[in-house]
């Protein structure tokens, strides 16, 4: 079950005298939740005083009485689940909002959009001050593109100042990583770099992530789909333009 803020200790703890960065150390609140019960007693005029002999469920509601009745007019997603289930390869928010659908038609309660099941688990993150689920999975993915940096070396024979390229792949989970140098950039050099990594890696992730792919894109590059079909046709790999952290 999501779990609510818990606005009568918030209040009690402020009555107290204590500090909205204290009140959110000490009992693992996150500073934005306290923050915000701070705001809205501000904004209402209400005092610890004013709510001391009522029910949890009533301080809440008085505080957030359109969350309240949201809450208790669809089915209430249980996000300590769906937090553990986004740990394992594969599974997503949008299959576990198909699974929260199918639980809610089991039991006769009607369920939330996609949206505002998204939004409650986002919400659930913040207060409980936990990760939202941008962490790696063993395996899953693989980060591939050309180092910004190249190297040089002299060509002994001739003198020659010859530029090398460093392509670079990592696995995110665990930062395994290849290098290979290379004398260009060109697309069949990519792909040669990329075979000579699955080797290293001793597999073929899911999902590739690429910088250089989505350079190419924008750039409208003829030899892309070879490099596309190619990598798709390894084990069923993805790939997957990207031009940020991933």
């Amino acid at each position: 079950m999501a779990r609510k803020i818990n606005v009568k200790l918030i209040m009690e703890l402020r009555d107290a005298g204590l500090s909205r960065s204290t009140i959110a150390s000490t009992r693992h609140i996150s500073r934005h939740s306290v923050s915000d019960v701070f705001n809205i007693a501000d904004g209402k005029g209400i005092r610890y005083s004013d709510i001391r002999a009522l029910e949890e469920q009533e301080v809440y509601r008085l505080f957030y009485p359109e969350k309240f009745a949201n809450e208790t007019m669809y089915g209430d997603p249980d996000y300590e689940h769906v937090h553990q289930e986004l740990k394992k390869v594969g599974v997503t928010l949008k299959l576990l909002h198909e699974e929260y659908i199918e639980r809610c038609k089991r039991n006769g309660e009607i369920p939330m959009g996609k949206t505002k099941f998204n939004e409650g688990y986002a919400e659930f993150t913040i207060t409980n001050r936990l990760t939202n689920h941008l962490e790696h999975k063993p395996g899953e993915r693989a980060e591939v593109d050309w180092s910004g940096p190249t190297m040089r070396y002299v060509d002994i024979s001739t003198g020659e100042l010859i530029t090398v390229y460093l392509f670079v792949g990592t696995l995110p989970y665990s930062q395994y990583s290849y290098v290979e140098p290379c004398l260009d950039m060109k697309m069949d050099t990519f792909i040669r770099c990329h075979i000579r990594m699955y080797e290293y890696f001793g597999g073929v992730p899911v999902l590739m992530l690429s910088l250089a792919v989505m350079i190419s894109l924008c750039h409208a590059d003829m030899r892309l789909p070879g490099y596309l079909s190619w990598n798709v046709s390894c084990d069923g790999a993805a790939i997957r333009p990207y031009h940020g952290r991933a």
